[in-house]
Formats: C-alpha cells, sequence, structure tokens
C-alpha cells in the first residue's frame, strides 16, 4: 500500500563486498533507527540529508532484543529531496547473504513492510518524480545487454521524450483556446489565432506527431528487439548460426536432418539492433508426426516474424525445398534476407548463390565457421532497422508500443481536426478531436493512465527499485 512504509534488499542477492538495504515512507527514519545506531550517537532524525554515517547495525535476538550484527553506513534522505518523493534511508552493509536477509527481517520487525517488484521506482512516478516514459527508460536501463540500450535509455531517463511531449501539448492546449473563444465569443475578436493560423498549427504539431512516430522503428529495435526467424531446408546451417549469434552452443548441431524438432528462441545483441531470435525445424515434407509438429511450429512462427534469414546450403543446389520455401517468401521481400551458407566450403559463383540472387533482393554468402559475412549481415540488418538520421544521445525517441500508441491517436486526432477544419464541419468537431489528442499525449506521461498499465510497466523491475 501506498501509505506503508517499504524496504528491501536493492543489490543482487549474492556474496560481495557491500549490499545496500532501502527503506522508503513516512516512517523511513523512525523504524530505521531501530536497526542502526551511530556511532557518535546522533539521531539518524538529526542527521543532515544525504550525509553518510557510520555506526552499527543492530538485528533482534532469540529473545527480540536489537543487537549489533554489522558495522555500515546509514544515509538520510528527506522528502521532497529523494528518489521516491519521501522519507528514504538507505543502509549499507557487507555483501553477505544471511546477513543482509537478517537486516531486512530486522527492518521488517521495527515496522517496515516488504517492497514489491518496482515498487520503489512506482512511487517516483505517483508523486512526481519522474513520469511514466523515464520510467520505462529507466527499466530499460536495468535490463539493458548493449550499449547501444544503455544509450537509448540514458537519452530516454533525461527526459527529451516528455519535453517533446510537454511542448506539442502545451501547443494543443493553445490551439483548443483559442478555437473555445471563436465559440463562446463569436462577434468579438478574442481568439488568438486566425482560421489560416490555426490551420497551420494545427498541421505543424501533426507533423511533429508524425516524425516522432517514425522513430519508433529505431527504438524498439534497439529496446525491445526484432522477432527474426531462421529458416530453410534440414541441414542448411541454421543451428550453427543460432549458435554463432547467440555465443554458445544452445541448438544441438549434428549432420543427422531433422535434429531440431522445435522452435529454439533466444534474445541477443547484433551490432546497434536486438534480435528476439528463434532458430525453427528444417521445412520439408515428413512422415514423422513428431517432426511434423516442429515443420508446423517453424511455419507459425515464419509468418509471425517481422525479419527472417532464409538459409539456403551453398554446397548442395537447390532443390524442391528451397523452390517452396522461395515461393513461400515472395510476398516478405522487404524483411527477408537470403544467407548461402558454408561460403568457405566452395569458391567462385556458387550456383545456389546465383538462385538466392534471381529470387530475393538481399543476398549474402556467409560462414558461421569462420564467421565470414556476419559483419555484412550485421550492417544490413541495422540499415533496415535503425535511421541513421536519428541520433540515440539527443533525439526523444519512441521505444515502447504503449507510447507509439499514445503518439499514433494524437496524430490521428490531429489530422481529423485538421480535416474538420478544412471541411467547414462544426467548430464544435475541432474541440473535441484537439481534446482527444490531448488525452492521448496525457496517457503517454502518465497524466491520465489506467492502473493496469502502470502495474503492468512496473511489474518488470526487480524488487529493491
Amino acid at each position: 500500500m501506498l501509505g506503508d512504509t517499504i524496504a528491501a534488499v536493492s543489490t543482487p542477492r549474492g556474496k560481495g563486498g557491500v549490499a545496500l538495504l532501502r527503506v522508503s515512507g513516512d516512517r523511513a527514519i523512525e523504524i530505521s533507527e531501530k536497526v542502526f545506531c551511530a556511532k557518535n550517537k546522533k539521531s539518524l532524525a538529526d542527521l543532515p540529508a544525504r550525509q553518510a554515517i557510520y555506526g552499527s547495525i543492530l538485528a533482534p535476538d532469540e529473545s527480540g532484543a536489537f543487537v549489533p550484527v554489522d558495522d555500515g553506513i546509514a544515509v538520510v534522505f528527506r522528502a521532497p529531496a529523494s528518489f521516491t518523493g519521501e522519507d528514504t534511508v538507505e543502509l549499507t552493509c557487507h555483501g553477505g547473504i544471511l546477513l543482509t536477509e537478517k537486516i531486512l527481517a530486522a527492518l521488517f520487525a521495527a515496522g517496515a513492510k516488504p517492497a514489491m517488484a518496482g515498487e520503489f521506482t512506482r512511487r517516483a512516478f505517483l508523486n512526481g518524480k519522474l513520469g511514466l516514459s523515464a520510467a520505462e527508460a529507466l527499466g530499460l536501463m536495468l535490463d539493458a545487454k548493449t550499449d547501444t540500450q544503455l544509450t537509448l535509455a540514458h537519452t530516454g531517463m533525461s527526459g527529451k521524450l516528455e519535453a517533446q511531449m510537454e511542448n506539442i501539448y502545451a501547443s494543443l492546449r493553445r490551439l483548443l483556446a483559442s478555437v473555445y473563444a471563436k465559440i463562446d465569443y463569436p462577434d468579438e475578436d478574442l481568439a488568438d489565432l486566425s482560421e489560416s493560423e490555426l490551420l497551420a498549427e494545427i498541421e505543424a504539431t501533426r507533423a511533429s506527431l508524425e516524425s516522432l512516430l517514425s522513430t519508433y522503428t529505431t527504438g524498439r529495435s534497439i529496446a525491445e528487439g526484432i522477432a527474426t526467424v531462421i529458416c530453410g531446408r534440414p541441414n542448411a546451417g541454421k543451428s550453427s548460426l543460432y549458435n554463432r549469434l547467440v555465443g554458445r552452443d544452445a541448438a544441438i548441431v549434428t549432420e543427422v536432418e531433422g535434429t531440431t524438432r522445435d522452435v529454439l528462441s533466444e534474445t541477443v545483441p547484433f551490432g546497434k539492433v536486438t534480435l528476439r531470435l528463434f532458430d525453427t525445424a528444417g521445412l520439408h515434407e515428413s512422415d514423422d508426426p513428431v517432426e511434423r509438429i516442429g515443420i508446423d511450429r517453424a511455419k507459425k512462427t515464419l509468418d509471425e516474424a517481422e525479419l527472417v534469414f532464409a538459409l539456403f546450403d551453398g554446397t548442395k543446389q537447390p532443390d524442391e525445398d528451397d523452390f517452396k520455401l522461395t515461393e513461400s517468401l515472395s510476398g516478405r521481400k522487404e524483411a527477408t534476407i537470403a544467407l548461402v551458407t558454408k561460403c568457405d566450403l566452395w569458391s567462385g559463383e556458387d550456383e545456389t548463390l546465383a538462385f538466392c540472387k534471381k529470387h530475393f533482393e538481399k543476398v549474402l554468402s556467409i560462414s558461421t565457421e569462420s564467421g565470414e559475412g556476419l559483419a555484412e549481415l550485421e550492417e544490413l540488418v541495422e540499415t533496415l532497422f535503425v535511421d541513421g538520421s536519428i541520433d540515440l544521445r539527443k533525439d526523444p525517441i519512441l521505444t515502447s508500443a504503449r507510447q507509439y500508441a499514445a503518439v499514433l491517436g494524437a496524430k490521428e486526432a490531429a489530422a481529423r481536426a485538421k480535416d474538420a477544419l478544412l471541411s467547414g464541419i462544426s467548430v464544435e468537431l475541432v474541440c473535441s478531436d484537439l481534446e482527444k489528442a490531448m488525452e492521448s499525449l496525457s496517457e503517454l506521461d502518465g497524466r491520465s493512465v489506467s492502473e493496469d498499465v502502470v502495474s503492468e510497466i512496473f511489474s518488470h523491475f526487480c524488487v529493491g527499485k
């Protein structure tokens, strides 16, 4: 509950040099004083904010009396100048598993409640310390596996997206006020903008929203990843490529056809982007009922893919399975890259390579053994999903489906307002559409968002953050 004082260990579980426990809420200082005693005998209540103090950390013994179990550091952050916006105390102790659990239990015995996943950050959001988009960026930073994700997360936490949204929101508010002035006082010239100026302003707002929407492919490709399927006939080298990209032997590789029976998946960094990678069973006709299940799952995964690595064995001539795969991919060539494998085992213009160049726009020769062609593949994927004109360190960028939906709703409402004004339809409809645009933007930063959406966002955070 929001009124409770909560506590949690905010460092990873395990043995380490130090561990940090965080306490937040109205009773944070009172509760922490029961488990911390400064060596200089000063009370935490009298301690200046953000000043570290050394002392003994206490925990209850068998009789319930609080006795020293460790020496450590306490720092007090007073509301509202804290991460959560509440009184907060951070206790640093030695990093033993049993020790940290004992101190956490002591905080509970002193009156704190266990923090839920993401509850500290959720309180920061509810107390106006950060917006919902900044909270999402913080989640990305905690989960980041690449330098590019860290860069994108830092940009999001710096508030550039929220600042852009606030500017657009203010513009819509001004437009709406001008339209209402026309409605309420039709015989007086009280509106800030003429009709032509109003039309130009609405179009400029719509264009700004459209420009922001164009960043989503880049943002999502880096933050969430691209659903990428590796497909091809048996023994084309699918699992070898999967293992190479994953960086370990995640899939079994043999010369026996049909080794891969099910869909394997991993999320891996690939240059600037992230791939949600799927290794599938070889696509061919089979009488084996188990293998057929794997093939059906492979086809379903392929249907849902955003990017396809279609593999063709460069040491063999194209066969019926290759022709069928090529035909099945004919409608999605923009999102398909044909990879002619095992190029270290052949030389010159390979027949399969010529076949792929005839049927696909994007063709590369690769070797999972030597790594040849993989750098070119990485570069090609980046050109498909990352807009090189976007500055990841400076530009506001959409990274989640929630953000995209909010901006899209605002853009569509602004477009309807423009059309209504051009058509000479009732000015009240123009107001209605401008209000809907503002409502959509208010969902982006959390000014107007459902509890379910907030809970879903913070459920992905760890306990202690």
